[in-house]
């Protein structure tokens, strides 16, 4: 009985540590596992139920703490399954020149399975691959899509935080930037799709907050602040898409989402967790697409492994803004601003660094 009620002050402390906006990783590690917080905190309200003692009011003061966690984690990841309505319409009829499919893959440095990532692109045939972890090794092995995809940005780099874009429509106005840390870069562009229409794309890796990496998530926050107070004010069409080292329900991505405006294609489809491949228990979703309205969602897939600890993600869109005019996200407060304010100005960092490849 003991240990059912150190269980449940346990889970109780760690549903309320992201409550505290401290930037240390413990603390933001603890967005991360709120699937798993919540099977745990049904878990103990089954067992308690089960095997104490119900006469005690000690009891039930555990069953109802563990409820309420379990209900607080549900608040947080209920959006991203389909007992919550979509934030993204659908796409009703496909337009092949309006279309725009993007494949996200964190390779995993070390891993030496390009074979199979290429396979798959030739497979899938998106229109713009963005690759992560990709040094000079992974360039000279993805090189050869070059015959299919001929426009393209590179940066490898051997630190974890190389970046690769191959595309199939025209790049344009495309820049390498290092946004917040001189080793992190981003990569932001024009995709011109076969209609004409220009969309604006920012690629984005920022580093985790972590023990063996930066300590704390001011890097990371920072980077996906200016990104977002960079499109605030733009009409153009907009996607951000990359490994934000972040997941989807967590109080940052939030922010970036009511800073930026745009809109998840997951909300009201599915987690498409992304990692960890290797550990089904420990999954969720780092790999992220986010866009303007002025897009309709066609499909969502996570893909078969290519041997890297991340899922590849296929994402195709449709540009449609007709359709898109009325799809609304998650609104910014005065709190929300002020939050921001505190996270770029610990980084000294500025929106007007961010690349902004306009009409």
């Amino acid at each position: 009985m003991i240990l059912l009620h150190i269980s449940t002050g346990l889970i109780l402390i760690a549903s309320l540590l992201p409550l505290w906006r401290h930037p240390h990783w413990f603390v933001r590690g603890m967005d991360f596992p709120r699937v798993q917080l919540a099977v745990c905190a049904a878990g103990l309200v089954v067992a308690q139920l089960l095997v104490s003692d119900l006469s005690h009011a000690a009891t039930w003061l555990s069953v109802g703490v563990a409820a309420l966690c379990l209900i607080w984690q549900l608040w947080w990841i209920l959006p991203y399954t389909r007992l919550w309505s979509p934030e993204v319409k659908s796409t009703i009829t496909v337009q092949p020149d309006r279309r725009l499919r993007i494949l996200t893959a964190n390779v995993l440095t070390p891993n030496r399975e390009a074979d199979k990532l290429v396979a798959l692109v030739r497979e899938q045939s998106p229109d713009v691959l963005v690759t992560l972890e990709s040094d000079l090794w992974w360039q000279a092995r993805l090189d050869i899509l070059e015959t299919e995809m001929p426009y393209s940005l590179k940066c490898p780099l051997d630190n974890l935080y190389g970046m690769h874009v191959y595309s199939r429509l025209e790049l344009e106005k495309t820049e390498i930037s290092f946004l917040i840390e001189d080793d992190i870069p981003s990569m932001h562009a024009q995709i011109i799709l076969p209609s004409g229409d220009r969309v604006r794309v920012h690629f984005l890796h920022p580093a985790p907050p972590s023990p063996t990496e930066n300590p704390e998530s001011a890097e990371r926050d920072a980077e996906l602040v200016i990104v977002a107070r960079s499109i605030q004010s733009s009409n153009d069409p907009v996607i951000v898409t990359g490994d934000l080292n972040d997941v989807a329900w967590s109080a940052t991505t939030r922010l970036f989402r009511k800073l930026s405006g745009l809109l998840d294609p997951r909300v009201g489809r599915g987690m498409y967790n992304t990692f960890h491949a290797s550990y089904p228990f420990l999954r969720w979703p780092l790999d992220h697409l986010f866009h303007s309205a002025h897009f309709t969602v066609t499909s969502i897939k996570r893909l078969p492994s290519i041997g890297s600890d991340h899922f590849p993600l296929l994402t195709e869109l449709l540009f449609n803004p007709q359709a898109g005019k009325d799809q609304k996200g998650l609104q910014a407060d005065q709190d929300d601003h002020e939050w921001a304010d505190e996270i770029a100005e610990d980084q000294s960092a500025d929106a007007n660094s961010v690349p902004k490849p306009e009409n």
